[in-house]
């Protein structure tokens, strides 16, 4: 009887543990919740009109971050294609949120380079450029892995990195890590999630 007993409080505590993980507080995300990361912290760039950019100017706004280079050929620009289709199906909400592109190929990548390319996706979208430390420095951040793959002639090159999106709240904490490929009604709402809690 004593075994019982002792079986079905362990049991009973077991459950409430269960139901207590459930009713954990905030809403569950499609993408990687990072919420706490000693990682992801900010930048110190210039965007693509020649002004200094951290991470603290778009306080207020959740903001998307995602390193590429505009030579891309396929994951850059599809990334950046897909955060548009997302920030429309939010709808009056996107004005809340700030899509940034740091390049990770600053060699080539000039402000009127990124100044041509960014917004063509979005008006709103910002290009960030810094020089190679600083763009070493903004990747260490983030753990973004890029490496120079050598081309046909020393302009043609191109870069292997890390592929994803980084997505800060309206205070400026790291809180998701968008993969790559995610859809965009998916990244929708998450950032709708966010945006939610203020």
């Amino acid at each position: 009887m004593k075994r019982r007993s002792f079986i079905a409080t362990l049991l009973a505590g077991a459950m409430a543990f269960a139901l207590g993980g459930c009713g954990r507080s905030g809403p569950r995300f499609h993408s990687v919740d990072i919420t706490g990361a000693e990682y992801a912290k900010g930048f110190s760039l210039t965007d693509h009109t020649g002004a200094a950019r951290t991470l603290a100017d778009y306080k207020g706004k959740v903001v998307t971050v995602f390193f590429g280079f505009t030579h891309c050929p396929d994951v850059c620009p599809t990334s950046l294609a897909t955060m548009k289709q997302a920030l429309t199906l939010l709808g009056p909400d996107a004005a809340r949120v700030q899509v940034l592109f740091i390049t990770l190929d600053p060699e080539r990548d000039t402000g009127e380079l990124l100044a041509a390319y960014v917004p063509q996706f979005d008006p709103s979208f910002v290009g960030l450029r810094g020089d190679a430390a600083a763009t070493a420095a903004a990747a260490k951040e983030y753990k973004i892995f890029y490496q120079k793959v050598a081309g046909k002639t020393p302009d043609s090159y191109t870069l292997d990195h890390s592929a994803g999106t980084y997505v800060h709240d309206a205070q400026g904490h790291v809180r998701l890590f968008i993969r790559h490929g995610e859809t965009p009604q998916k990244i929708a709402d998450d950032l709708k999630a966010l945006l939610a809690q203020g």
